[in-house]
This record gives C-alpha cells, structure tokens and sequence, in this order.
C-alpha cells in the first residue's frame, strides 16, 4: 500500500463537546461530523498536558513534556530532540508546518515572540514553513502575521479571518507542491483560544448573535466563570474551525487526493471558562482535558466510534504507523490503530502531567477521575519544577454518577479502598513516565472542588 499523505489538523483549546457528533445540539461542526461519519470517531479522547506548550512538545516528540523538557509554556523544543517531521522525513515525506509553533522560545534569551523562528528551531520542518511561535503574539482575530521559510512577515489580508487566513495559505501549499513525495502537513489553528491581550474570546463577526440560543454545558450550570460573555464566540471559533476543515476537505478531492490523504483533527486541551482556577485550563477537570479526536482516511474509514479512553500521546506513534516509518522505543503512546484492530491489552486509563497552576498528576479510567498535586497557597509558586516526590490527594470524581465533577471525594472514607487502587496506579504511569515513585498523602482539610 502506498504511503498516504497526512494532514495533521490541530486546534487550540477546544472542548469536545463542541462537535455536534459529541452532543451539541447547535449547527456548529457539520463538516467535522460528516468527516466522523466517514471516517473514526474517538469519544473519550484527552490531552497529556493541559497547557499549549508541553502539549505541543509531546505531540512532536512522543515523550512527555517531563521528558522534554517543555513542562511549562516558555520552553524550547531542545535542539537535539527527534520529531514527527525528522522520522516521516527519512521515509520519503515532505514536512511541512503552518500555524503556532509555541516551542521556539526561552525566556528573556531566547524569545521569539514577535520575531521569526529559525530554522534550527523549527523541530526538522525543512520542506514548509509558515508559522508563528506564539501567533497570539503577532495576531487578532482579524489582523496580523506570521513568518515564511525566510524569516519574511506573511501579513493576513484585510478584514480576513485569522482560521481563514491560516486556511487560506494551507490551499496555496496544497495547490503549490510538486508532488513528488507524500506531504505530512501540521496545521496548528490558534483557535478557539482567547485573545490573550483582549482577554476575551474572538469569533467572527456574528458570532454573539449566530449562537446566542446555546446550551450550557453541564459543568459551566450555576458556576461564576467568564463563559455567559464568551461561550458564543467560542463556538463561532469553533464554527470557523469546521468551516475550513470543509474547504481544506474539497480542495483535496479537487485536486485527486482525497482517497489518499490520512486527515486527523484534534486539539490540545479544552476550557473550563475560569470555573476551575483563575484562567481557562491547567486543571484536572472534563473540561479541560477532554479533546475532540476523529480521523478519515487510509485506515480509518467506515463510520466507527472507539470507546476505549485514547490520548494525545497516542497521536505520534499513530502518524508514524500511517506513514510506514519505525515507531522509536522512546515514543511513549501506542498507534490508534491497534484500538481499531482490535488490541486486547489497550489501557483502562489514560495519565495526565499538569503544570504551571500547580505540579499535579492526575488518570483517567471510564469510571474514575483521581488527582494529587503539590498544595500552595500561592498559584504558579514552583511552577518551574517538573514534578516531586511528595504529592496530596487533590480529586475524585466518580464520572458515572457525576459527570460534571460536583461531588470531590477526595476526602469521603468510604472511597479510601478506591483511591488507594488509583493511587498505586498513577504512580506505576509516572514511574513508567520515567518519573521518580513519589509518596502520595492523604487530602488535607479544604480540598479544592
């Protein structure tokens, strides 16, 4: 079987249920849905970190962000790391990337935020390059730029949408190429995020009145938060989102590569509008680390939904399988399509590093949510530290009876024989993480909800 090409579309901070094929009621994702219909559906899909960054260094590495390095945002991508683009490279592929890179900079020393990233810190993309570091930093919603190849400013059109623009661009690379080789192409949308200078979220123009009759997910009923301002144009992000997947998928099949194009779509953490924490992720809770995941293509058609709980780490060694290269011993997930096969011995639960709001760790399994952090008084004090040795029982959630995460626990003794059977599993993951095995205490007075 030929290789296929590979288009890797990523998002920034979308909840899974702003799909309609994962329950939202409202015309947001038609496009997305048809691509699931088509293709593979992931129901429980979550990130490895929910932070832009380290999620971003897990993705091209394979490892996990304490492994790289980048377990906080304001880390660089170490030059010596192999990535999706240096191991597709050597099996024929021409590597391309578009969108926010976020693995360029380095505190006061190494800063490109505003600037261009060169090119030996653009993770082995050789063939394409058209990207930001933090394009937040040199965009809004309806402005901005982002860098080529050559380090010149690509400005966006006026009055165009930035997922257009960015959209834009891609069907020029598409249109553009020679052909030669099978492209693996990561496109790395900004949306729906929030404009961090703006300090709101930004849809297209519209978008408060186009989805003013939503639905209030479950967690966000009765809580403070910013979502009652936000939520429409979020979903308007969202939309936009879908609405390119829409162009990106019929440019394909204009130009004959539809049936060979392997496309996967999903993003690196979700949002809990500031219910949580102080901002909109960092935390432990559904909304944040449950992501959309659906790929359609070569390997992943007929319609299906997989129950089985998948991660994010499991997206590189997924993209290697697809493009026929060898999955290196230090990629730590596993190719979605043994889950697909039929794999007996797939994971009952998926492991999560936290970072930045406070050194956390938390799993998943279908039942159960289980947390420990490292307590303080002070948000980000010893942020800078990838993990510990001590760690206290932050949440529990029983995700069957309560599925918005009202009911923490943690402390409830009549759980202390389920929270001892997590616990001794979440260390074997962070062992297995190559993390130290640490000492987890019982949950102090006041836990966090």
């Amino acid at each position: 079987m030929p290789q296929p090409n590979i288009l890797f579309i990523f998002s920034d901070q979308q909840r899974w249920d702003t799909l309609g094929c994962y329950g939202q009621r409202l015309p947001v994702t038609p496009n997305l849905d048809r691509m699931a219909a088509d293709g593979t559906r992931f129901e429980y899909a979550f990130t490895c970190q929910p932070v832009c960054g380290p999620a971003r260094s897990c993705l091209q590495t394979g490892k996990w962000a304490t492994e790289t390095g980048c377990f906080v945002n304001d880390r660089a991508l170490p030059r010596g790391e192999r990535t999706l683009a240096h191991w597709l490279s050597e099996v024929g592929y021409e590597v391309g990337y578009l969108g926010k890179w976020h693995l360029a900079s380095q505190g006061s020393e190494q800063r490109y935020h505003g600037s261009a990233v060169p090119p030996e810190l653009r993770g082995g993309y050789t063939d394409f390059w058209l990207a930001s570091d933090v394009l937040e930093f040199t965009s809004h919603s309806y402005d901005g730029h982002m860098f080529d190849a050559d380090g010149n400013r690509r400005e966006f059109p006026e009055g165009r949408y930035r997922v257009d623009a960015l959209t834009d661009w891609t069907l020029e690379y598409l249109r553009t190429r020679d052909g030669q080789r099978p492209f693996f192409l990561f496109l790395s949308y900004i949306e729906p995020h929030h404009q961090n200078d703006h300090n709101r979220y930004e849809g297209p123009h519209g978008s408060k009145e186009r989805f003013a009759d939503y639905d209030v997910p479950g967690d966000l009923v009765g809580t403070g938060g910013d979502w009652r301002e936000n939520y429409p144009d979020y979903l308007g992000c969202c939309a936009s989102l879908d609405e390119n997947v829409g162009r990106i998928r019929a440019e394909l099949a204009r130009l004959g590569l539809a049936e060979d194009t392997l496309i996967l779509y999903t993003s690196d953490h979700g949002s809990h509008f500031r219910t949580r924490n102080a901002e909109y992720k960092r935390s432990c809770h559904e909304g944040c680390i449950r992501i959309p995941m659906v790929a359609c293509g070569p390997g992943f058609r007929g319609g299906q939904v997989v129950d089985e709980l998948v991660s994010l780490m499991d997206i590189p060694p997924t993209i290697l399988a697809a493009g026929g290269a060898e999955i290196p011993s230090t990629v730590r997930g596993r190719p979605l399509q043994q889950v697909l096969a039929g794999v007996e011995d797939w994971p009952g639960e998926v492991f999560l590093q936290i970072s930045e709001d406070h050194i956390g760790r938390a799993i998943r399994t279908k039942r159960w949510k289980y947390s420990v952090w490292v307590p303080s008084d002070q948000p980000w004090s010893g942020s800078q530290q990838p993990g510990s040795y001590v760690y206290t029982e932050e949440c529990l959630y029983n995700m069957d009876a309560d599925p918005h995460e009202r009911t923490n626990l943690v402390a409830d003794p009549a759980y202390a024989a389920v929270r001892a059977e997590l616990a001794e599993m979440l260390i074997g993951r962070m062992v297995a993480a190559g993390e130290a095995e640490p000492v987890i205490l019982p949950a102090e007075v006041g836990v966090r909800s």
